[in-house]
Formats: C-alpha cells, sequence, structure tokens
C-alpha cells in the first residue's frame, strides 16, 4: 500500500515529539518541614513510687475492767471522741455498797486501833510499876500491831472498791474515730472479755508499703556514700496520692524501715508517718506514695511523642548540620512534668525533631524548623506514663527543682 509523503512527515513529527516528552522528569518534591529543637536541660530529682495502704498509729478496743449490765452509752457511732471522755456506763449500785461495806469496816478498824492504842499506852505505865506482867504487856503490843495490820488492810479494801466504782464509767483511753457499739445497754459484760468497741487515733497516722531489695540496696549504698539524708539526721520527705487524686498533695516523711526483708518475696516493709488533722485520711484506704530517690542534677527532656520505637529499642530523630535525619538509640527514665527524661544516648545540643516525626526518615533530607520544648499546662492533665512503675531499683517519677 503506498504511504503519502504527508503521512510520512506526520508520523516523524509526532516521534520526535514523543522522545522530547520521554526526556523530560517532573521535578523532585521538598524536603519534608519538621519541628526541631535541642532538648531542654532542667534540675530534676528522682522518686520512688509505691503502692501502700493507710493505718492507724493506735488502735484499742475497749474492754470493760469490771462485770456487771451495761447501763447506758455516752457516744454517737462513728464519731470523733477526746481522751477521758465517758464511752459506757455499767451499773455501778453494786460496786457503791461494796464501797460503802468497805468504808464501814475501815470505820470499824480504826476504833479497834484506838482501842488497842490505848491498852498499850495504859499497858506501859502499869509495866513500869510492876502492876502487871511483861507477858500482858507484850499481849497488848502485838494486840497494837495487829489494829494497824487490820486498819490497813481495811484502807486497801475501800481503795479496791473505789476503784471498781470508778471502772464503771467506761471512758476513752486515746482521742480518734471510734466505731459503733458492741453491745446494747441492758447486756451482762464480762471484765477483760467481752469487747464494747473499738478506738483509732488518726493525727498522725502511717503509711505502710513494701519496697524491693533493689530499692533497698540502692538507699543503702547512697546512704554509705553520703549521697542520701541519713535517718539518724533527718527523716526522708514523702509525699502521697489518693486513687482520685492527679497529684501528691499529702506530705510526710520516713519513720521506720523492718530490720530483716521477706524471704519469700523478697521485699522489705517500710512506714511513713503524717499530719492528718482533719482526719480526712481513714486506716484501710489505699495511695501512692513516692519516696526521693536520688540528689538533684541536670537532666535533658524531650517530648513523650518524640520517642518512636524500632524493635525493641526506643529511639528518636535528629537533624545534623546537613538537613539529614540521623537516628539515635536512648536510654529512657521517667515522666516529668509531661516531659521524657533521656538518661543516655542523646547529646545536648542535637537538634531533635519534636514535630513531623511521621514525615522523617533516617538518611533522607528535611528542612527543619525552629522549635522550643516546654512542659505541657496544667490545664493539659496529667500524664498517664507518670504513674506507671518501673522495673526494681529505677525512679519511677521525677521533679523539676523551680
Amino acid at each position: 500500500m503506498a504511504v503519502s509523503r504527508g503521512t510520512v512527515a506526520g508520523l516523524v513529527g509526532l516521534a520526535a515529539l514523543t522522545a522530547s516528552c520521554a526526556a523530560k522528569k517532573p521535578p523532585a518534591p521538598p524536603p519534608p518541614t519538621v519541628v526541631v529543637s535541642k532538648p531542654l536541660v532542667q534540675k530534676i530529682v528522682d522518686w520512688d513510687d509505691y503502692v501502700g495502704q493507710f493505718v492507724a498509729v493506735d488502735s484499742v478496743d475497749i474492754r470493760p475492767r469490771v462485770s456487771g449490765y451495761l447501763e447506758s452509752v455516752g457516744f454517737k457511732d462513728g464519731e470523733v471522741v477526746h481522751k477521758g471522755q465517758t464511752l459506757f456506763v455499767i451499773d455501778p449500785r453494786p460496786y457503791q455498797a461494796a464501797l460503802d461495806q468497805a468504808k464501814g469496816q475501815e470505820l470499824h478498824a480504826k476504833a479497834a486501833l484506838l482501842n488497842a492504842q490505848t491498852l498499850l499506852n495504859r499497858a506501859k505505865t502499869l509495866v513500869a510499876a510492876k502492876a502487871i506482867s511483861q507477858q500482858e504487856y507484850d499481849t497488848d503490843f502485838a494486840n497494837e500491831k495487829q489494829a494497824e495490820a487490820d486498819l490497813a488492810a481495811a484502807q486497801a479494801t475501800v481503795r479496791t472498791n473505789a476503784l471498781n466504782l470508778s471502772f464503771t464509767r467506761v471512758t476513752a483511753p486515746l482521742s480518734g474515730r471510734i466505731s459503733d457499739r458492741r453491745v446494747a445497754p441492758g447486756n451482762l459484760v464480762t471484765a477483760d472479755t467481752t469487747v464494747l468497741t473499738n478506738i483509732v487515733n488518726l493525727d498522725p497516722i502511717r503509711f505502710e508499703f513494701t519496697g524491693s531489695e533493689g530499692n533497698y540496696l540502692k538507699y543503702s549504698r547512697e546512704n554509705a556514700a553520703g549521697t542520701r539524708t541519713s535517718s539518724r539526721r533527718a527523716a526522708n520527705p514523702v509525699e502521697i496520692k489518693l486513687q482520685d487524686e492527679p497529684t501528691y498533695r499529702w506530705k510526710g516523711r520516713m519513720e521506720f524501715v523492718d530490720n530483716s526483708l521477706n524471704t519469700t518475696s523478697g521485699t522489705i516493709r517500710g512506714r511513713a508517718v503524717l499530719a492528718n488533722p482533719h482526719y480526712f485520711l481513714t486506716p484501710g484506704m489505699f495511695g501512692h506514695m513516692r519516696l526521693l530517690g536520688s540528689g538533684a542534677y541536670n537532666a535533658m527532656l524531650i517530648p513523650d511523642e518524640a520517642v518512636t520505637t524500632d524493635q525493641s529499642r526506643q529511639v528518636v530523630y535528629v537533624v545534623d548540620a546537613k538537613n539529614i535525619v540521623r537516628q539515635k538509640v536512648l536510654q529512657l527514665g521517667p515522666i516529668s512534668e509531661g516531659l521524657r527524661v533521656v538518661r543516655g544516648g542523646l547529646d545536648p545540643n542535637d537538634e531533635v525533631i519534636i514535630s513531623g516525626v511521621q514525615r522523617a526518615h533516617p538518611g533522607k533530607p528535611v528542612t527543619p524548623k525552629a522549635g522550643k520544648i516546654v512542659p505541657p499546662t496544667p490545664e493539659d492533665g496529667p500524664n498517664p506514663a507518670e504513674y506507671t512503675t518501673p522495673p526494681a531499683g529505677s525512679a519511677t517519677g521525677v521533679e523539676a527543682l523551680r
């Protein structure tokens, strides 16, 4: 088939146009923009976190000192009572009668003693005049001594019965919050046996917890090195928060550490004490306590969002002098005011990518934009990571020093 000259010329031109378009590549996209900042360097202290329970300093079961029928109750269940306040009254009439009888016996013994003294004084005169024998005098002397002993016994009986009478009024041995009454009026109560109620002292109040062997070793080595407050000079401060509180608002101090570890659990028992003037804290209540875990030191902090996970490693992206992304493996610490503490792997002069991490790739260029790391405002709310428990022997929280 014959091809016209015009058709050939058109095909040649089309081929040339296609070759020209194929030679031109589309322009490369610009490097992604990221926000970078040097780590925030701030002075902080470490805190170790523990879960524990409040317990009363003193807890007393109230029992009667004498037996009898309960006559009245002088308190309302669960109220605050004061030392010396009358709580129960046991029928005092039998004990009043016994006291009156003892007083009568005391008067009888006094009269007998007076008579014996009169006879002895007369015997002294008569024996001097040889009017009576020495034996009679000795008998009067012995009778006077026996009368003295009888009076002493009668007086002791009076004191015993007076004491029993006073025991019919059961009073509070300490100030604190009382439980409910266990026995109603009209019931017979037995001395030193029947539990009438219970009182707990609430101010101050104790906080008991258990610590790991690793933490105990850490504190012991710090004490030996002199980098920790010695318990013989001043107790270590503690801070406690309740389950519904975002901050550690209760302040106290360490009071006691046990003398041995539990061989089953590998833990040691400790105890802190704190003021509770309004009786808000109650024995049995749980709380989170943090104990000072280090002295003040300078630490690097970065946003937790800047940290990514590379398999089992925690890494962060930094931008070098040529705006190329580099990866650094970090050793992380706890959270301080919403920022993550970096224990190692980062230099204070590194430009850390704090925003746009998802657009950065190791070895690729980026367009850095200067930013600034600042702690989140209180309106941002507490960071849940602040209350996680790390492995034993490491700090569970830190605090920036202002």
